[in-house]
């Protein structure tokens, strides 16, 4: 088996629930009916990163380690995680924006305009397909860091 295969395999399970998320929220209204509750409906997608990472680091432990996992082999599957999230995050959100929920960042522009925290010129600068690919990627990568290093702790062998 390859040391990182399984890190991997949960790097890509990371990217499907999340496509998987999104198509939830275009079903739930979030990207258009009920697009004020977004940002609150949204946020909760961090529970599930939090048990994927779980998941990876025990299926690590359990398959890889033979039972013990160190912090720093924690640490390691966790940070390999994120790099394929944040790898495939680009795939992830042009998937998101332009097959699962097309008019999401139209939606999002019009409701920022309307409720008058940004104007027509900064929505249309930060809603657009190449501010939320890097923003996305970003976003997995700082929160992957800190989720790994956290989720290590309580996967590690004591």
């Amino acid at each position: 088996m390859s040391r990182y295969q399984i890190d991997i395999k949960w790097g890509i399970i990371f990217t499907i629930i999340a496509i998987l998320w999104m198509a939830g929220e275009r079903l739930a209204g979030l990207h258009s009916l009920h697009i004020d509750k977004h940002a609150l409906y949204s946020n909760s997608f961090g529970i599930i990163a939090i048990a994927v990472y779980f998941g990876a680091m025990r299926d690590k432990k359990a398959n890889y380690y033979s039972g013990q996992m160190s912090y720093k082999q924690g640490l390691v599957c966790g940070l390999v995680v994120t790099l394929v999230a944040a790898v495939l995050s680009p795939l992830s959100q042009y998937l998101t924006t332009s097959i699962i929920s097309p008019n999401f960042l139209t939606n999002a522009s019009n409701y920022a305009v309307a409720e008058g925290t940004m104007t027509q010129v900064a929505a249309d600068e930060y809603f657009n397909l190449k501010s939320f690919i890097l923003m996305a990627f970003m976003f997995v990568t700082g929160m992957g860091i800190v989720t790994s290093a956290i989720v290590a702790i309580f996967v590690r062998s004591k």
